[in-house]
């Protein structure tokens, strides 16, 4: 059994990755839909937040605007870190849950998607791999999310580094190119992978 953690840039494709990895039989646990589900109505963690930035919040079926906070809390270094002391205990709570789970279910591989594990949790995993890409092709891609130029730009720097990213790699993955040229390289991958795992 083999517990692997799953970083890159924003807009560099990892989830596109951890699909191609989940096609091959690993267990994905995806740091941000745990971080979506924590706050759902219902959830502690949206009480919290409700009360400390107001019902404006809100969408008119209760759930949190998530665009509309994310437009306050980049732009404020202190809502910023009230939001994570907030969601980050929960989310931890939930995530370490989710990889119980898939590893007491039998899953030989686990991969744990996280988007900040440079900045934050590289410490926990014995295997780190990095998703890659071009600047200018992040950009893009963020772009076609309906994300603006500057606000991408914006999010990008307040990650890691390529470099710092690569400090911790294990494996590193370049997608900067199409799903085609991607799936050998996760084939590669996944066969070093089920090694380390010592899985035949």
């Amino acid at each position: 059994m083999l517990v692997v953690g799953l970083t890159g840039g924003i807009g560099s494709g990892k989830s596109t990755v951890a699909g191609l990895l989940a096609e091959r039989g690993a267990a994905i646990v995806d740091a941000d839909a745990v971080a979506r589900d924590v706050v759902e109505p219902g959830m502690p963690a949206h009480a919290e937040i409700v009360d400390r930035f107001g019902k404006g919040i809100l969408n008119a079926d209760g759930t949190i605007d998530r665009q509309h906070l994310a437009d306050i809390v980049f732009a404020d270094e202190q809502a910023r870190l009230d939001l994570n002391a907030i969601t980050h205990p929960r989310i931890g709570e939930e995530f370490m849950w989710r990889v119980a789970t898939a590893v007491e279910g039998g899953a030989a591989i686990v991969v744990c998607d996280v988007p900040l594990l440079a900045e934050a949790q590289a410490r926990m995993y014995g295997t780190v791999i990095v998703v890659e890409a071009p600047e200018e092709t992040r950009l893009e891609r963020l772009v076609i999310r309906g994300v603006t130029r500057e606000d991408a730009r914006a999010r990008m720097a307040t990650q890691a580094t390529d470099e710092q990213r690569r400090e911790i790699a294990d494996f590193v993955v370049d997608n900067g190119g199409s799903v085609e040229e991607l799936a050998p390289q996760v084939d590669r991958l996944w066969a070093e992978l089920l090694r380390k795992a010592d899985v035949s």
